[in-house]
């Protein structure tokens, strides 16, 4: 692997015009794609497998011409202080509002009276109503002209005392995330002139990094409408590659100006960089390719397409590192190093021809001993003191996790929009004025083809829901014109998120089972919130498989890459570690509320189903790539002949300031998005920013460590048969480098091969 990678740096170097025009070709042609290719307009979301999916499924088939994916709103209307929404003066406002709402666009479907005698939508007060609007098309799909026409609904009236609020998805839009991109930009480049003290090596990474998310990027919009790809996919893909792109520039970029500092020309510098950064660059990438590929297993058709693309924009920012960075290396020539450092190259040459003319007349010379720096001062207080760090490392992150084990999953509805916001108003007006479950109905399918007497069995569901405690009302069941299927709605006592309500819907289908057992009829709950319980479900079941499967598979992986065991689990361990005590901390602020002031939470509640299964694919994924980057430059140290002590001062010395770097970009792109408006964005960057944080600077930087020199030699144990039967890639490089020093002695590779490449 080494030695592959070795001639693809130097390859990319010497043909650097040449590979840096297919990247821009492909980057060109991937723009044009995504100009020209048509809207993505869609964003069909289904869980296959559940009793939600299969009612929803047998609606669409049995209520044919009923657009499911259509966009909703409520207009919910609180009459002034005193009167009522029924008086008539106040009803003649709303009915004209319903008149307005009807004629103001041809992409409503219906529009309901709330004083319609059939389907009346006023409280039992009297002092609030609602109009229900339904669309043909998905919210995605309104035009500007239609929403304005929602939003400005209602003007009149607020004009006259009334209290008008709209909820429902119609004016839900995508949220804006250009600033908070922009920020994680501007925060790594000032990261990046820090670590390197070059405005050149600072930009390159930034450079490539872009080029690859935008090829990723590009081609995800292009394929978007093909491939029903949601409009969260590229914004998952953009976030995920442009962190691992400016990491994986970064390792590659400080491995190069490291092997100039030893006094190597240039096109040799790429190649060894390429050669050994390259390799652990490119096993880093495969476990986070694992890791977010793996998001098929939760068997979610969204998951898994945002999984697949996100993994296809890591995949392009390894092939960009391993090409594109050699070949920008060579136009960048000497500008890759700050002054400083050139003068110190210079200094070391001259010191390294003294020696070898003092070896060639016998003298002997005292060669530089490696500078102290702030990573070689840690790893030897870590040596000195390795138990107390572990528990101190252990201790903290168990008790940040304790609040994990009270973790309650749910996704997020108005209810947990901010208190400010027209939709939250509104849900607060709904539950105020019809009881907290209003805001979360049940939709009841009844399949009635088996059924021996149709009418007998329409009166027993209603009747036997209608007793359950945490039942408010229930609607009679409605056939289609078929008469073989028939619909219900059911009202919950509780609020949609509650504990209470998810036992109803489990009531519901117990006793459908009954049902089906008597008389052969089926019944189904449906619609948003039992899609919410079922999801919740299939991501708690699917976490255990998906985390074995991610695990096991990274573990082997990493035990090739490291020729070990217990180094492997190890990783795997402070791993889990590190998700556990971010989920504690994720729930301490969402749900409940701890700082939450500090962080924008406004309305504590359930944390967000998906996000458990999210923290661990992508921090996995990150995490590992910390793993390999610190701990294969100890590898690559101890198979040269150094002590396991030596081995982890080296690594400190050459990784511990990269990957501070590195992680701190991570960070600052993830904790961009804590101010989004949006909870659930919110949520997943201080639960990705925390979790790299404590994987980073806890797990990697200190336990891991601690780890290494309680275990001395043994860190690296591995069977001689497991050695022999595991692939040996040569990740440390010691085939290349013993291959490289053959030909030099043998002057097989001459001296003038390796020169400078003028530019």
């Amino acid at each position: 692997m080494a030695t592959f990678l070795y001639s693809i740096g130097r390859f990319a170097f010497r043909r650097r015009r040449l590979v840096a025009l297919v990247w821009v070709a492909l980057l060109a042609l991937a723009g044009v794609g995504a100009a020209t290719a048509s809207t993505a307009t869609s964003n069909s979301f289904s869980i296959p497998g559940t009793e939600a999916q299969r009612a929803f499924d047998l609606l669409e088939e049995r209520y044919p011409g009923q657009s499911a994916d259509g966009a909703s709103a409520r207009v919910v209307f609180r009459a002034p202080e005193g009167e009522k929404i029924t008086a008539p003066e106040n009803a003649a406002e709303v009915s004209g509002i319903v008149k307005e709402l009807q004629d103001g666009s041809d992409q409503i479907a219906s529009v309901a009276d709330p004083f319609d005698e059939k389907a009346p939508a006023v409280s039992r007060d009297g002092t609030t109503a609602y109009i229900s609007v339904t669309y043909d098309v998905s919210s995605f799909e309104l035009t500007e002209e239609t929403r304005d026409s929602l939003e400005n609904a209602g003007n009149e009236a607020r004009e006259g005392g009334m209290t008008v609020e709209i909820g429902g998805d119609a004016l839900m839009v995508m949220p804006e995330t250009g600033i908070t991109e922009v920020i994680g930009v501007v925060v790594a480049g000032i990261v990046l002139v820090i670590t390197f003290g070059s405005l050149v090596a600072a930009g390159l990474p930034l450079i490539t990094a872009l080029i690859g998310v935008g090829i990723g990027v590009s081609t995800i919009t292009a394929l978007a409408s093909v491939m029903d790809l949601g409009s969260t996919t590229a914004t998952l893909a953009m976030m995920i590659g442009l962190a691992v792109g400016i990491d994986y520039a970064l390792f590659i970029v400080s491995r190069y100006r490291a092997e100039l500092a030893e006094g190597r020309e240039r096109e040799e510098a790429a190649g060894r960089a390429v050669g050994t950064a390259g390799s652990a660059v490119v096993f880093a990438g495969l476990t986070v390719v694992i890791a977010l590929a793996g998001l098929a297993v939760v068997n979610i058709p969204i998951l898994t397409k945002m999984g697949l693309a996100a993994a296809g924009t890591v995949v392009l920012a390894v092939l960009v590192a391993i090409t594109l960075i050699p070949a920008f290396l060579g136009f960048a020539g000497e500008r890759i190093v700050s002054r400083k450092d050139r003068k110190d190259r210079k200094d070391r040459k001259a010191r390294k021809a003294a020696a070898e003319q003092a070896a060639a007349t016998g003298e002997v010379l005292v060669g530089d001993a490696p500078r102290d720096n702030g990573g070689t001062r840690w790893s030897r207080f870590v040596q000195r003191r390795p138990v107390m760090v572990l528990l101190a490392g252990v201790i903290g992150l168990g008790v940040i996790a304790i609040p994990a084990t009270s973790l309650e999953m749910g996704l997020p509805d108005d209810g947990a929009q901010p208190t400010s916001s027209s939709p939250r108003k509104a849900y607060d007006l709904l539950s105020d004025g019809f009881g907290p479950g209003f805001n979360g109905p049940l939709v009841g399918v009844v399949d009635l083809k088996n059924s021996d007497d149709q009418d007998a069995v329409l009166k027993r569901i209603t009747g036997e829901i209608q007793k359950n405690e945490r039942v408010v009302a229930v609607t009679p069941p409605v056939p289609n014109e078929a008469g073989d299927t028939a619909m219900f709605t059911v009202i919950p006592k509780d609020r949609p998120n509650s504990t209470e309500t998810e036992t109803l819907v489990h009531d519901i289908r117990d006793f459908g089972d009954t049902l089906k057992s008597d008389d052969g009829a089926e019944v189904y709950v449906t619609g948003a919130t039992a899609m919410n319980i079922d999801f919740s479900e299939k991501m708690n079941d699917a976490l255990l498989p998906y985390l074995a499967l991610v695990v096991g598979l990274a573990f082997l992986l990493l035990m090739v890459v490291f020729r070990s065991i217990l180094v492997p689990l190890k990783a795997a361990l402070g791993f889990l570690l590190s998700v556990v005590a971010a989920l504690g901390a994720v729930v301490a602020v969402f749900q409940w509320g701890w700082l939450g002031g500090l962080f924008g939470v406004e309305q504590p509640g359930p944390i967000m189903s998906v996000m458990p299964i999210l923290m661990v694919g992508v921090v996995f994924g990150l995490a590992m790539d910390y793993e390999v980057f610190l701990v294969t430059r100890m590898r690559e140290a101890y198979v040269h002949g150094e002590s396991p002590a030596q081995a982890i001062t080296t690594g400190f010395r050459h990784g511990a300031r990269v990957v501070t770097a590195a992680a701190v970009i991570m960070i600052a792109v993830f904790a961009g998005f804590i101010g989004s408006g949006e909870q659930m964005i919110k949520m997943i960057g201080f639960g990705l920013a925390i979790a790299v944080f404590f994987d980073a600077f806890v797990v990697r930087m200190a336990i891991v460590p601690a780890v290494l020199a309680l275990l001395g030699k043994r860190a690296w144990w591995l069977p001689r048969w497991l050695d022999r039967a595991l692939p040996d890639f040569d990740v440390e490089g010691d085939k290349l480098r013993k291959k490289l020093d053959a030909e030099a002695a043998e002057g097989g590779t001459g001296k003038e091969e390796r020169e400078t490449v003028s530019v």
